[in-house]
């Protein structure tokens, strides 16, 4: 097979009838002056703790970066945020028990070396201006030196996603390819308002160097002007002929930057996965299964549009926020995503928006006037955001509706 089917493939294989849901929230890890933790040290933490719970230690250059307890994995972004990914589950209750299972175990490590867990768009010292992201040193990966020195020429704030940002992420499933490419649709369309729901600003007016008027979004503002190769709503997906083929072209077509493969990681630049097979890299036809899998799971990961599809959807456009308000954030794709109801009535409701750039500027919008920006219909994002609340409420049990209530209580930052 050619390395489209293979990729086609690989979604394809994703398909299921479950109705789970993947959380994964980033955290700084900062003393009382805000200051993040040296990576060796945290390094060190992980390998020890790992040990102690007898998960699978993860190793990247050597390093201890993370581990794997069977119901959740921890790693390290590019300046030590640190994140935990929770495995799918239906239930919001053991996603919260599995979440403070985690904070039990960490915050006292982290208490007793002066450190603690912060969840915020943006790293609080950076956002208001007390230091710059040159002040911030990079982990010692080869893969985040490869990014830093290609997002230098690429765009202006790569240095603010890598050492000043961290986000709170939802996986969904998908049970067949007109239902991965409605839902995808769907999300987009109301990705807007699910940014500015779960914005997490530390200062009502702070901007961007250069965005000065844009006061909101700025976790977004960084990624869409990172790189307009892998970054952004999902290119083709609102073509006619969109699917698991035309996605596994964005992911065969997007600049690798770095290829990792066999346990080595080498920068490429601007080739992408099609470029390397034309050039016999590798071959696609003499891989084995499990590095033809982790080959593919690399390419995918080096696309950075706000959502990603692999074996599921991965919803990629919140701010890292508590888990009170997270889990206000599943219950709220929860409703909408797991119910044809609402994916009828917003599918109908949304059937003008019909492009990429409609969407963006409903984003841009939100980004001069959060809230009461005028999008979709001449409605503002504060009635968008109340009825997608609502609309989920009619669809959730009494347990989850309560959830709800986290993301509704947090109107905006001045309240």
């Amino acid at each position: 097979m050619s390395l489209r089917e293979d990729i086609s493939k690989y979604i394809r294989s994703g398909e299921s009838e479950d109705q789970n849901l993947g959380l994964e929230i980033e955290h700084f890890v900062v003393d009382d002056q805000g200051t993040q933790i040296d990576f060796h040290e945290i390094s060190q933490l992980i390998d020890r703790v790992g040990r102690d719970l007898g998960a699978d230690i993860i190793y990247m250059d050597g390093f201890p970066v993370g581990y794997y307890t069977g119901e959740y994995s921890t790693s390290l972004e590019p300046s030590c945020q640190f994140e935990i990914s929770i495995n799918p589950y239906s239930d919001l209750k053991e996603i919260r028990s599995i979440y403070e299972e985690f904070r039990e175990i960490w915050d006292p490590v982290f208490a007793g070396r002066g450190y603690h867990l912060e969840t915020k768009g943006n790293l609080p010292n950076v956002e208001l201006g007390e230091i710059t992201p040159d002040d911030i040193p990079l982990s010692p990966k080869k893969r985040y030196k490869y990014m830093n020195d290609y997002f230098e020429e690429s765009g202006k704030y790569g240095k603010y996603m890598m050492r000043a940002s961290a986000s709170a992420q939802v996986s969904i499933d998908y049970s067949s390819e007109s239902d991965m490419v409605r839902k995808l649709r769907i999300l987009q369309k109301i990705s807007p308002i699910l940014m500015i729901l779960m914005e997490n600003k530390t200062l009502e007016d702070s901007t961007l160097p250069g965005k000065e008027g844009k006061t909101h979004l700025l976790r977004t503002q960084e990624w869409d002007d990172l790189d307009p190769e892998r970054t952004g709503f999902v290119p083709y997906s609102f073509d006619e002929d969109f699917g698991y083929d035309r996605m596994a072209d964005v992911v065969s077509q997007t600049p690798l930057i770095l290829l990792t493969d066999n346990g080595n990681t080498v920068g490429v630049g601007h080739k992408s996965a099609d470029d390397l097979v034309k050039e016999e890299v590798f071959y696609t036809n003499e891989l084995g299964e499990d590095r033809r899998k982790k080959l593919i799971e690399h390419f995918m990961s080096m696309g950075f549009f706000h959502f990603r599809v692999k074996k599921y959807i991965e919803i990629r456009v919140a701010d890292s926020v508590s888990i009170d308000k997270a889990l206000g954030y599943v219950a709220l794709i929860k409703g909408i995503v797991y119910s044809d109801t609402n994916l009828e009535l917003l599918d109908s409701e949304l059937s003008d928006v019909d492009s990429i750039e409609e969407i963006q500027k409903a984003v841009e919008e939100i980004e001069r006037f959060g809230f009461d920006a005028e999008i979709y219909d001449g409605l503002t994002a504060y009635q968008w955001a109340e009825h997608l609340i609502d609309i989920a409420r009619h669809e959730l049990s009494e347990n989850d509706k309560e959830y709800l209530e986290n993301v509704r209580a947090v109107r905006n930052i001045s309240e």
